[in-house]
């Protein structure tokens, strides 16, 4: 919201400075976003007269000027102008003044041997038009010495606010006013609106034509025709109030609409009535209809849409922007204002549809002054008749102004209560009557009356905080909180403190944070299990957001690509956030996710001299996997990894993380290369998935502590075995049986090799793992090797059904 500073004091009585309503706005909650001085760049200008003006010595096309400037002697001014002469009274510039035109600062100069002590100026230097034929002529009677300025006048300084939307009543210039002197910092004038006698019946029937479902669209609608109206240009102080605030003049009738919006925030139409066919109503739009706005633009009107018609068809759109034909110009002498009150919701709604922003929609989708629409009519009407003459009808207006009495009981111990704040009632009222409330009753709970402007306080606290706000949010005092008795209980949640763990675990692993969208298209969710009609969105921003995302990993894919098309091939990326199987709350999940593409593995990517990095491949994903369950606080010891994970994974390089059947932790693996042709990307790319809510917590602390470190001071021994085993048997189950075969002696069980051909047989392989003994109480002895040795073939072939290779 803009307005100047003169444009304030015509509602304000007030000696406040330019600084102080600054402030004081800011302090009221209306936030300064910039103040302008189109003057300021003139300040240093004086006005000028020429006293004599003589050839240059030394050239043809100068002139030396002796000039008056208000300071003291004559100042000597080299001059090219053509119309330099005696007598003329000009802008002069001194040394050391700014020229807008250039930027640069004046100063004292030599032109062909003579010296020159500043400027006359041409309007083009100082960015008043692109005259520069000659220097600027002023009026003979322009006082000389004087600010260019101050003379010109021009120079109001404009103001611009940040409104929020529960302040409708700050779109105009009064209610900015209302607020101020509610302040303190002047007294807000009175300005009753007179009522206006027509001369004769209006001519024009106005109707509402809604049924009782829709009658919000546009409850009340009035209007009134005045004749033999002049329309030409508007007055010069007003053109300047509308430049000012970024609007520009078109005509006498249409300046006053736009200026009686920004004034007392009530928009207003005018119509040419000789335009107009039958019956001007207000109604819902029809399918198939169309009109051409004032914007130039042809628009389809809908049947949701509040449109103003007469019989011929619709005219404009209620509370958006009205129609070319029937707007006024220059040859219109009859003229129908209009002024009505149009339902927020369904001009918020049809202007999002059609993409129309204009200050009307801006005001009503926000709410307007229902009680002001009879007064903002008369208003106008004697704006257009003081400017532009003519002869006025009688108003009718069609329905009642939508106006309810909303009354508060207010206790005066609220202000205390909920801000600190210890005002005496006799303040508390006179802040709240300044602004417009009505305040009525005895006691210490008072009846208050919310205006009919203020559509955004419904409730106590909302009228402890207009008290505040304007007595001032610096004199409420801050206050510490009681300190607790206790070590108070943790703040964050499970889920907040494994999400924080989880996006530290992934970045130190080398992988970059990544904040992808909640949606996925259609094909993308089935493709990752989801797509069901429950999490379809019912307004997706867009076609490629149509379903709540089943998995992160569509959304770090399409980040991958974008990379890989900007030339970075080796790319790892991660998310934690949510994913959703249901509509419930237990079916979403948060999610940790890593994606790493071509060589970004763990231990570095890309080429270099001393051995190029592999491709990522299954293991890389598995250690992700397993790095986050153990910084989640999880014995990897303990959980199952096994074949069968998701369709989407490559079914021979991927695996499921899980403690049985019931419970799955996750999965990692390759994508399948028709998900990565789905989602047009290119591998190798490999991914991990844990869903951090299902990993189990871990177990509490015994209440006998366990050694931080249980070393051995005995020589460990490492015993070799190699097995063979159908191509079936997974090498976990072989892990697993030999570190259960004597669990006190044995410590480590690793894969070293496998091994498929001609010695094992067709459908077999075969499986070495090396077993680690680390003796604790003696060193082993022959016996005790061997023994165990046999315990280890034992449970291998138990588990497995494996048979020692000899």
């Amino acid at each position: 919201m803009k307005f100047t500073l003169s444009w304030l004091k015509d509602h304000l009585d007030t000696e406040a400075s330019l600084d102080d309503v600054v402030e004081a706005l800011t302090m009221i909650g209306l936030e300064v976003e910039g103040v302008a001085d189109p003057g300021a760049a003139l300040k240093g200008f004086r006005v000028a007269k020429v006293l004599t003006a003589e050839k240059h010595p030394n050239a043809d096309k100068l002139r030396l000027l002796s000039v008056d400037a208000g300071l003291g002697e004559p100042v000597q001014v080299v001059c090219g102008a053509p119309n330099a002469r005696a007598g003329l009274v000009g802008v002069f510039a001194a040394p050391g003044t700014v020229i807008p035109a250039s930027g640069e600062a004046l100063s004292v100069g030599t032109i062909r041997g003579v010296e020159s002590r500043g400027m006359m100026c041409s309007e083009r230097e100082l960015l008043l038009s692109e005259e520069h034929d000659g220097i600027i002529e002023l009026p003979e009677d322009a006082p000389v010495g004087v600010s260019f300025a101050d003379w010109r006048g021009g120079s109001d300084p404009v103001i611009e606010i940040a409104i929020t939307p529960n302040r409708p009543d700050c779109l105009g210039v009064r209610g900015i006013a209302r607020d101020l002197a509610a302040r303190g910092l002047g007294r807000l004038k009175p300005d009753p609106v007179e009522m206006i006698a027509g001369t004769y019946p209006n001519p024009i029937p106005v109707e509402l034509r809604f049924t009782a479902e829709t009658a919000s669209a546009c409850p009340v609608f009035a209007a009134r025709v005045v004749k033999g109206v002049r329309n030409g240009p508007s007055p010069q102080w007003m053109q300047d109030r509308l430049k000012a605030v970024g609007l520009r003049p078109i005509s006498a009738l249409v300046d006053i609409t736009n200026y009686v919006s920004y004034d007392r925030g009530r928009p207003l139409h005018v119509y040419d009535a000789t335009k107009i066919t039958g019956t001007l109503h207000a109604r819902l739009g029809r399918e198939g209809e169309r009109f051409s706005a004032l914007d130039g633009k042809t628009y389809a009107v809908d049947p949701e849409a509040c449109v103003i018609a007469d019989d011929a068809g619709v005219l404009g759109l209620g509370g958006i922007m009205g129609g070319e034909g029937s707007g006024s110009t220059e040859a219109t002498t009859d003229v129908l204002i209009e002024s009505a009150y149009f339902d927020p919701n369904r001009t918020a709604r049809t202007g999002r549809r059609l993409g129309i922003n204009s200050d009307a929609r801006y005001r009503f989708e926000r709410g307007v002054d229902p009680a002001f629409v009879l007064a903002g009519l008369e208003l106008a009407t004697r704006m257009v008749i003081d400017l532009c003459g003519g002869e006025p009808s009688e108003a009718v207006m069609a329905g009642q102004p939508p106006v309810s009495v909303r009354t508060v009981d207010f206790p005066l111990a609220e202000v205390k209560r909920l801000s600190g704040l210890d005002l005496p009632e006799t303040e508390v009222t006179a802040t709240l009557e300044a602004l417009g409330f009505q305040v009525s009753g005895f006691g210490d709970t008072r009846s208050v009356t919310v205006p009919s402007w203020r559509p955004d306080v419904e409730g106590k606290a909302d009228v402890v905080e207009e008290v505040v706000r304007i007595v001032g949010l610096d004199q409420v005092r801050a206050t510490p909180l009681p300190r607790l008795q206790s070590v108070s209980q943790k703040v964050l949640t499970r889920v907040q403190i494994r999400t924080r763990r989880a996006k530290r675990t992934l970045a130190a692993l080398g992988l970059t944070e990544a904040v992808t969208w909640s949606f996925v298209k259609k094909t993308e969710a089935e493709i990752f299990g989801g797509g069901a009609p429950a999490l379809a969105l019912a307004n997706p921003i867009s076609a490629d957001m149509s379903d709540m995302r089943p998995s992160l990993i569509p959304g770090l894919v399409a980040a991958v690509r974008r990379n890989v098309a900007r030339g970075f091939d080796d790319v790892a990326l991660f998310e934690v956030g949510q994913v959703f199987a249901g509509t419930r709350p237990e079916d979403q999940f948060t999610a940790a996710t890593a994606v790493r593409r071509g060589t970004a593995g763990a231990a570095g990517a890309g080429r270099h001299w001393a051995g190029s990095a592999g491709a990522v491949s299954v293991f890389d994903a598995k250690a992700d996997a397993l790095a986050l369950l153990d910084q989640m606080g999880f014995d990897v010891a303990k959980a199952q990894v096994v074949r069968g994970a998701p369709a989407w994974f490559h079914p021979g390089r991927s695996g499921t993380i899980q403690l049985g059947p019931q419970t799955v932790l996750g999965h990692f693996g390759e994508l399948h290369p028709a998900v990565l042709d789905a989602l047009d990307a290119t591998g190798p790319l490999v991914a991990a998935e844990l869903l951090l809510e299902r990993i189990p917590l871990p177990k509490g602390k015994g209440s006998k502590a366990k050694p931080p470190l249980a070393a051995s001071d005995l020589m460990p021994v490492v015993r070799d075995f190699a097995f063979v085993v159908e191509e079936a048997v997974e090498a976990a189950k072989i892990v697993k049986a030999a570190m259960g075969a004597s669990k006190p002696l044995v410590t480590d069980v690793a894969v070293f090799d496998v091994y498929r051909g001609e010695h094992v047989g067709a459908g077999a392989k075969s499986v070495a793992i090396a077993v680690t003994l680390t003796p604790t109480e003696k060193t082993l002895t022959e016996d005790d090797i061997e023994a165990v040795s046999k315990a280890v073939v034992a449970a291998v072939t138990k588990a497995t059904g494996a048979t020692l290779r000899g």
